[in-house]
C-alpha cells in the first residue's frame, strides 16, 4: 500500500491528533507500514503517537552535520554552491522514531531566508519530502501547517488526497477554502473535507450546507476520551483494540483513494 495523506487544517481544530489516529489505525489494518510527518513547527505528534517526548527528537531541519554532509554547504549559507539533488533516502529509517508500527519522522523549519529561500535546510525538506511521496512504498501521513508547506509542484500530483480537517466554527471552514486553493495553486488533484468535533445532525448538516462544493470524506463525533487524554498528557485510545469505529471507516476510505 503506497498511500500519501497530507492533512491541513486551521490551529485548534484536531489535526495533529487526527493524523496520530489516522496513522495508528491504518497500521493496524493489513499491518500497513506507515511513515507519520510532523511538519506542522506549532503541532506535537510525538504525543499523539504515544512517543516518550523525553526521547530526543532532532527534527530533519536541524541536523546541522548532515546537511552540511549531503548538500556539501553549511547550513544558513545563503550564497556559495551546494547540491539540490542530496541523498536522502536513508533518513526516514536513520532519524525516525517508531510506536505501533508508525514511525515518525519530525521536518522542522527553515529559520532564516523566508520559506521560500533556497538553501541547504530547504534543498534537504524539499528532497526528502519528494522522496517519501514519490519513492516510499508506504503510507504517508503528513501533518502540515494549515497550508502546505514543504509540498511543492514535484511531488502533488502524488498525493493521494490533501485532507481540510473542519469544525463547524465559521473560521474553521473558512480556512478550508484557503487550504483548497493553495492545494489547487501546486496541482493536488484532489482535495477533500473531513469534519471533526460534530456533536449533531445540526452541526454535520452545516458542515455540508457551507461547504457545499467539497467533496466531505466523513464526519468524525467529538469525543469525551481524546479530550480526557489531552487533559493528562497521554495519548487517546492508547490500546489500539479500543480505537473507534469511526476511525476505522474513514481510514478505509482513504485506503480506498490510492485503489481507485
Amino acid at each position: 500500500m503506497s498511500l500519501k495523506l497530507a492533512i491541513g487544517g486551521k490551529g485548534g481544530v484536531g489535526k495533529t491528533t487526527i493524523t496520530s489516529l489516522l496513522a495508528r489505525t491504518i497500521a493496524q489494518i493489513d499491518n500497513n507500514r506507515v511513515i507519520a510527518i510532523d511538519a506542522d513547527p506549532v503541532a506535537n505528534l510525538a504525543a499523539g503517537l504515544g512517543i516518550d517526548e523525553s526521547t530526543p527528537i532532532t527534527p530533519v531541519a536541524e541536523l546541522s552535520d548532515l546537511i552540511a554532509e549531503r548538500t556539501g554547504a553549511k547550513p544558513g549559507t545563503m550564497g556559495g554552491f551546494f547540491t539540490l539533488n542530496p541523498k536522502v533516502d536513508d533518513i526516514p529509517d536513520r532519524f525516525s522514531l517508531e510506536r505501533d508500527g508508525v514511525k515518525l519522522l519530525v521536518m522542522g523549519t527553515v529559520q532564516s531566508g523566508g520559506s521560500g529561500c533556497i538553501c541547504p535546510e530547504s534543498t534537504i525538506l524539499k528532497a526528502l519530502m519528494n522522496h517519501l511521496v514519490l519513492a516510499r512504498n508506504e503510507v504517508v501521513i503528513m501533518d502540515m501547517e494549515a497550508g502546505v508547506e514543504h509540498l511543492g509542484r514535484a511531488t502533488s500530483g502524488s498525493v493521494d488526497a490533501l485532507v481540510a480537517v473542519v469544525n463547524p466554527g465559521k473560521r474553521s471552514r473558512v480556512a478550508a477554502e484557503r487550504i483548497r486553493k493553495l492545494g489547487q495553486d501546486i496541482g493536488i488533484k484532489k482535495i477533500v473535507v473531513l469534519g471533526n468535533r460534530v456533536k449533531n445532525q445540526a452541526d454535520e448538516d452545516l458542515i455540508r450546507e457551507s461547504l457545499s462544493d467539497f467533496e466531505i470524506i466523513g464526519f468524525l463525533p467529538e469525543m469525551e476520551e481524546i479530550f480526557s487524554a489531552d487533559r493528562q498528557g497521554v495519548r487517546p485510545f492508547d490500546d489500539p483494540s479500543t480505537i473507534p469505529e469511526a476511525f476505522k471507516t474513514i481510514a478505509r476510505r482513504f485506503l480506498d483513494l490510492n485503489v481507485e
